[in-house]
């Protein structure tokens, strides 16, 4: 079964926001999606996957596994994370939040080739920043892979290259939401 067709079958939304959880809890599913996420990234000589906690944790983890990489995790501010830090406060999300980003300045250096991997890129914020203190660190950004892309295009210069497996126009609409529209008219 088609990779887009299992995310599909496993994607709902809950009280107005997207769940992505169903697609862990079944173990071909997830393996489809990793499968998928770095697809494009098997001849491009990664020597690393970053994620953005906490989804990109664990799709990054599973990725780098798939890849035969290592991981560079990127926390959030409040997040224990020893030794010598890069941050970066990314510009406000689709939610309006600004994050403090991290990352450990000894998990990446001048050799380093990296894709960040994530289940959703909406305004690319937080990949931008990401992407920042990989490059910082003298590493080279070969781009994002994700589960559901909803970035605007004008946003690709920043970002780079995103490999989506879902653009979120292909999404369910969301029920409840259409359903408290058509109870206000």
């Amino acid at each position: 079964m088609p990779v887009r067709r299992l995310v599909l079958e496993r994607f709902r939304w809950v009280g107005g926001h997207a769940d992505v959880w169903a697609i862990f809890r079944d173990g071909h599913t997830l393996a489809a999606v990793i499968a998928a996420l770095v697809e494009p990234y098997r001849e491009a000589d990664v020597t690393a996957i970053c994620g953005i906690e906490s989804r990109g944790f664990l799709l990054g983890g599973a990725a780098a596994v798939e890849l035969g990489v290592g991981f560079i995790p990127v926390r959030k501010e409040y997040g224990l994370f020893p030794g010598d830090v890069v941050t970066r406060r990314s510009d406000p999300d689709y939610r309006h939040n600004r994050h403090k980003l991290r990352l450990q300045r000894s998990s990446v250096g001048p050799s380093d080739r990296v894709v960040l991997v994530d289940d959703w890129i909406e305004t690319g914020r937080q990949a931008a920043a990401t992407r920042a203190m990989v490059e910082e660190c003298g590493a080279a950004w070969l781009g994002c892979s994700v589960i559901v892309d909803q970035l605007d295009r004008g946003m690709h210069s920043v970002v780079g290259y995103v490999h989506g497996l879902l653009k979120a126009d292909e999404l369910p609409a969301d029920s409840e939401r259409a359903f408290d529209i058509d109870n206000r008219n």
